[in-house]
């Protein structure tokens, strides 16, 4: 394989010969690394381009285009395109905001409590439906998504097509109206 040059090893490639995959992996997963590694100076960041970029490689029905340049150019696109993406990605989650501590304080508070006896679970799943009527049916729909279907705050806003921020908001005021309804339960 080392004598095909870079143009006859992508034509293998888009055959699925994975021994090509192979030959161009040892020569330029050095120089896509260390072009990952300006993008970001993380060396799992790095890691996980050189991964992509050559799964993209053996994946993308356009293959190399000798006629547009250089393969070396070619692949370095690839690269700093899928960079600049992941790095989009991750901006995005950081952009998320956190759980409100004072949410998760009540949240942590709910889910500590442990009845041993089927009488004081029964009684409390009383009372918290009983407080219910206290609440819109949409503050209802909102607690059984969250806690009792498990989906994530950002999935609930999807389908709301709300913003996640407001989903949280409501959640903290739900959940707060639901506190003042449902008497503290502790087992002593």
């Amino acid at each position: 394989m080392q004598q095909y040059s870079d143009e006859q090893l992508m034509l293998l490639i888009k055959n699925k010969k994975d021994d090509a995959l192979h030959e161009l992996y040892d020569r330029y997963a050095k120089l896509v690394y260390s072009f990952a590694m300006k993008s970001k100076r993380d060396p799992q960041f790095a890691g996980e381009i050189v991964q992509m970029v050559f799964t993209r490689l053996w994946t993308t029905e356009r293959g190399y285009d000798a006629s547009k340049g250089k393969f070396v150019n070619w692949l370095l696109t690839i690269t700093r395109n899928l960079s600049i993406d992941l790095l989009r990605k991750e901006r995005k989650q950081e952009a998320l905001v956190p759980l409100d501590p004072a949410m998760e304080a009540g949240t942590a508070e709910m889910a500590s409590l442990s009845f041993e006896d089927p009488l004081s679970r029964r009684l409390f799943k009383q009372q918290v439906e009983e407080a219910y009527r206290y609440l819109s049916d949409n503050q209802v729909k909102l607690i059984r998504l969250f806690y009792w279907e498990g989906y994530s705050l950002s999935e609930i806003a999807q389908m709301g097509g709300e913003p996640v921020g407001t989903v949280k908001s409501r959640l903290h005021q739900t959940l707060k109206l639901l506190r003042r309804h449902v008497t503290p339960w502790r087992e002593e």
